[in-house]
């Protein structure tokens, strides 16, 4: 299978109707590490029904509409997909519970040549059933390590965001578990490269990676406790490229740059100094 410029423009993503909950809110927080201490008295309000706060990362798996590059007919090959960017425009704070219609589209493919593999960018906006009310905007690229050289139309890709070259203006290392991929997946993401061994040698790596997204709920989690005072409502958007994997059980330093309401962050697996997400900004109240 190829991929077929047109035809990937033209994909129907089937719409997804969710209900959520505290249950669904609190999973989410366990699986990016929230809880860790359980005497952190500004985390057990993510993870404990008692006036619970809800995450502004879990934007990215509310309505989640599946791993629709392999399961609908994309032309892509799979095994080589990698997650590329990812960014979050909150709208309006999530509630601890509701109804969510979400709706997916592509809104760009683009041929990076032969053996240089395609990227994929998606929409995918998240409304309140009720009310109709847009709550978040979500923007992906896609990695397409195994499919460059298509045939499609040639143009550069989309700029990130500068990280500023002074020191760091704070650092904040957080821990991830060895089990924490196998939580995080019971959110949204049942991607085997997560879980399966096999599959992720297949795919290249020694061993199953973290999600991206749990690495970039990891990141947010330091903006929060570093910038926001832990108060969700200050974090209005979140954006980052993804640069290299993460191994349950590593530690992820997240280094913060603050210009006025801008937050630049990048995050570092330490334990190999490799840098998982870079790029980063977050706009804050």
């Amino acid at each position: 299978m190829t991929i077929d410029y047109d035809k990937l423009i033209a994909l129907e993503i089937p719409e997804v109707e969710q209900t959520y909950g505290p249950k669904d809110c609190i999973l989410y927080a366990l699986g990016i590490g929230i809880g860790f201490d359980p005497m952190q008295e500004d985390e057990l309000r993510f993870v404990y029904e008692k006036n619970l706060k809800v995450l502004p990362m879990q934007a990215a798996v509310i309505g989640y509409p599946g791993f629709w590059v392999r399961d609908l007919d994309t032309g892509v090959d799979w095994l080589k997909v990698v997650h590329g960017e990812h960014s979050i425009a909150i709208h309006k704070p999530l509630l601890g519970s509701g109804t969510v219609t979400s709706r997916t589209r592509v809104v760009d493919v683009v041929d990076k040549g032969p053996g240089k593999g395609a990227i994929i960018y998606s929409e995918r906006t998240i409304n309140d059933k009720s009310s109709g009310n847009l709550i978040c905007t979500i923007f992906q690229t896609t990695f397409c390590r195994g499919d460059g050289g298509f045939g499609g139309p040639a143009r550069p890709q989309r700029p990130t965001h500068t990280i500023p070259e002074r020191a760091p203006d704070l650092v904040c290392d957080l821990p991830t578990r060895p089990e924490m991929a196998l939580i995080y997946r019971l959110s949204a993401d049942l991607n085997p490269l997560h879980v399966d061994p096999s599959v992720a040698k297949a795919a290249g790596f020694p061993r199953p990676i973290l999600h991206g997204l749990a690495t970039f709920g990891v990141a947010g989690h330091a903006v929060l406790k570093s910038i926001c005072d832990y108060n969700p409502g200050q974090l209005k958007s979140i954006a980052g490229r993804f640069s290299g994997p993460v191994f349950p059980g590593e530690t992820i330093r997240t280094e913060l740059w603050r210009d006025g309401n801008v937050v630049s962050f990048r995050a570092h697996a330490i334990e190999r100094n490799i840098i998982a997400i870079n790029n980063g900004r977050a706009d804050i109240m």
